[in-house]
Formats: structure tokens, C-alpha cells, sequence
């Protein structure tokens, strides 16, 4: 997407919550739509905006990413480092996105299609259970990894 256009929609989405996007702010989701691949942690975000921005503190980097989570405009997600991650969430999606996520290199792939609509209705019809969201990380062996434990 545009980072322009980006920025005008969330500029957006924050006014309808009450809120500005401030230099802070914006200097935050400059990075995640530039890095938007790479599934930063707070800290990579954080390094990445002193950068542009060598006022702004972590505290705010951590608070702005609570924000931005808060209002559905990054998820935070969780891969087997331990350590919270940021990502964007598509315009338009209903649901967070899934990841392949590879146990040999670390490599993390998003699948973008949403492979879980008859699992929820499934849900729904035999637990009664309203679904809101989903997440799911398939475990495995990139190609890259496959290719390599060939050769």
C-alpha cells in the first residue's frame, strides 16, 4: 500500500478514536510500513525510529504500538523467540493474517488468504461460540531450507 495513503488512513482511523497522529506517532507507523515484511519486535521499531527521530523515547514507542494495537491498525504476535512482534494489519481484512514460520532459518512468510472461514463456522454452529478473530503459524521447513538438506 502507499505509505501516503497509509498514513491519511490511519490519520483518519485515529481521529474517529479521539485521538492525533502526532510526530511520534506517525514516525512509528513510518517504520512499520517501511519494514512492513519483517515483523518487528518494540525494540527493532524503537531503533529504527531513533533514527528518524532521535527524541522520541521507548516508552513512547512502546505506548504508540499499544495504541496502534489497540485500534486494530498492527497486531502484536508472538513466534517462537519469545519476544512481541508488530504487524500490520491488511486494509480491509477480517481477520489477522496467517505466517509460515520455518524451525531451521527463522524466516517468517505470510499467507494472506483467509483458510479459516468453514473452520469458524464450524465453531460457531457446534460450540456456539461467536469467532472475532483467529490466529494461526504453520511450524515447518521453508524451501529455501528444503533445497539446502537436499544438496
Amino acid at each position: 500500500m502507499d505509505t501516503s495513503l497509509a498514513l491519511q488512513k490511519t490519520k483518519k482511523h485515529l481521529r474517529e478514536s479521539g485521538l492525533k497522529l502526532t510526530p511520534q506517532r506517525e514516525a512509528t507507523l513510518l517504520v512499520l510500513l517501511e519494514n512492513e515484511k519483517d515483523h518487528l519486535s518494540a525494540e527493532e521499531v524503537y531503533f529504527l525510529v531513533k533514527k528518524k527521530s532521535p527524541e522520541i523515547g521507548l516508552a513512547t514507542v512502546y505506548r504508540t504500538l499499544e495504541i496502534l494495537t489497540d485500534l486494530k491498525i498492527v497486531d502484536k504476535v508472538s513466534f517462537n523467540d519469545g519476544l512481541a512482534r508488530y504487524d500490520l494489519r491488511k486494509e480491509g481484512a477480517q481477520h489477522f493474517h496467517h505466517h509460515l514460520l520455518c524451525l531451521e532459518c527463522g524466516s517468517i512468510e505470510e499467507v494472506e488468504e483467509d483458510l479459516l472461514g468453514s473452520v469458524e463456522q464450524i465453531i460457531e454452529d457446534n460450540y456456539h461460540f461467536l469467532v472475532k478473530d483467529h490466529r494461526l503459524t504453520f511450524h515447518g521447513v521453508c524451501k529455501v531450507c528444503q533445497a539446502k538438506a537436499t544438496e
